[in-house]
């Protein structure tokens, strides 16, 4: 066999097999690493290409060096599962960087973080005052997590004592001009409804790209052609949003008074509205 198709055939046979390797390493191989996962990555990169490139009749041994390589990185990770001394030693601790607005500056020298570095992790935060940090802490892959004081923490609806009504999490229905049935499922949707609101926006599903529905049973589309403007009809999911609204309103009035007969009242008004919610729910949504 010539030299330039055995080597193709070995890349080839390479690839497959480190592929397989890695989802046997699982997902954090190939997320942010760790400083042993760091080392795994570069030595079995190493021993594929050598098994690749090298013409000799010792190749096949870069094989056994591979699959020897990815035991012992399995084994070390079920030894960090089962021990945090052992997590610690080979992944690091993590080291507080900054405590009540103080930066720690020996723990930024056992790091040897310098002050540039430490201000632009910040920055990747949206901090840019030192002062206004609580908690500043640098993990064990490098990345620098910030906990803000508490007056310049986002302001949240918890905070003002507003319970809000729960929201799902938009749905792709429609990818690559293909419906996807599982997401209808998963909204109590049919393609029916699906048809009826690509009807309405003078559209058929070939000519979407994407398609989302949101929590509110609005209808958003991405086209294949950009230029083109698509309608987007707000009337049923803005009526939708203010009886959900509503709901959420009663349920703060029933946590906000202290009178028993005004509690019960506006719980008794937030049931029926959640009852008749659902029952107008098909026909606000379609």
């Amino acid at each position: 066999m010539p030299d330039w198709l055995e080597v193709m055939v070995r890349t080839i046979f390479a690839v497959v097999v480190l592929f397989f390797l890695i989802k046997l390493l699982g997902k954090r191989q190939v997320s942010q690493l760790s400083f042993f996962e760091y080392i795994t990555g570069i030595t079995i990169g190493n021993l594929a290409a050598y098994i690749s490139l090298d013409t000799d009749n010792t190749w096949h041994l870069g094989f056994l060096a591979l699959f020897v390589w990815v035991a012992f990185s399995l084994g070390i990770e079920f030894l960090q599962i089962k021990s945090k001394k052992a997590r610690d030693f080979i992944d690091f601790k993590s080291t507080v960087l900054i405590k009540d607005g103080k930066i720690l500056e020996s723990n930024m020298r056992k790091e040897k973080l310098t002050t540039d570095e430490l201000l632009e992790g910040l920055r990747k935060k949206d901090v840019f005052t030192v002062a206004d940090v609580e908690f500043a802490i640098m993990e064990s892959d490098g990345a620098i997590n910030v906990l803000l004081t508490r007056e310049n923490q986002p302001l949240t609806p918890k905070h003002l004592g507003i319970k809000v009504a729960p929201e799902k999490e938009t749905q792709a229905v429609i990818m690559d001009g293909k419906i996807l049935d599982q997401p209808l499922d998963d909204l109590n949707l049919t393609r029916g409804w699906l048809n009826m609101q690509l009807e309405k926006l003078g559209l058929t599903v070939e000519n979407v790209f994407l398609g989302q529905v949101d929590s509110y049973g609005e209808l958003t589309v991405d086209l294949y052609a950009d230029k083109v403007q698509v309608p987007q009809s707000q009337e049923k999911p803005q009526l939708y949003a203010l009886l959900k609204k509503c709901e959420a309103d009663l349920e703060l009035f029933s946590l906000s008074t202290v009178n028993p007969e005004a509690k019960q009242l506006y719980e008794d008004c937030s049931v029926k509205l959640q009852r008749l919610i659902q029952e107008l729910k098909p026909f606000i949504q379609s």
